[in-house]
């Protein structure tokens, strides 16, 4: 019973919150955000490009320069992942989250060997070589992988935090123990305990 009442309960909630919302979004990005490898391609693409620009513009960067920029492409690369997986369950975030991780890092890595062979991908202060491809590879998959699989879990841990929050202040006489009487001037009346 205590299942079917929680499962009404969100189902409840997320008719209301998105009641709300009357914008509804394009159906190719609907699409292209419910698709692991599309999304994750155009996250490697649009990071390993913005990586490389702006490594290579930097002549001599200041602490806020790098700041800012690394600022910029972790929200990017974090608001992806969000977008991502905000169309699934929060049981299937566990999965989804390390492979969208790896998937992004195989499609930087992907331009990064076009970059390459172009002489366009910056490594330290001179351009880097197929020689440093696979040191690269896995430095940047890695890196991807921790950083937005514990973003992952504390995105879920936010959503569900909030769930509860909402949940628990529209339904507090749902609380175990009590029902609501429907009588006025009473407000709860104990279950009788056998």
């Amino acid at each position: 019973m205590r299942d079917f009442i929680a499962s009404q309960n969100s189902e409840r909630l997320r008719q209301r919150l998105a009641s709300g919302l009357r914008e509804r979004e394009p159906a190719a990005f609907a699409k292209l955000a419910r698709s692991l490898i599309d999304m994750a391609l155009v996250t490697g693409i649009i990071s390993r490009l913005y990586r490389a620009v702006v490594l290579s513009r930097a002549e001599s960067p200041s602490a806020a320069y790098i700041v800012v920029t690394l600022t910029i492409g972790a929200g990017f690369l974090l608001a992806m992942a969000s977008i991502h997986l905000s169309r699934f369950p929060l049981r299937e975030w566990l999965w989804r989250a390390p492979v969208f991780a790896a998937a992004v890092g195989a499609a930087e890595m992907l331009v990064s060997a076009v970059l390459i062979a172009l002489a366009r991908e910056p490594l330290g202060t001179g351009a880097a070589h197929f020689n440093d491809w696979p040191m690269m590879a896995v430095r940047t998959i890695g890196w991807r992988i921790v950083v937005i699989s514990l973003f992952g879990l504390l995105l879920a841990a936010v959503v569900k935090w909030v769930r509860y929050l909402l949940l628990r202040r529209e339904h507090s006489a749902w609380s175990a123990g009590t029902v609501r009487s429907g009588m006025p001037g009473e407000d709860f009346v104990e279950r009788r305990r056998r």
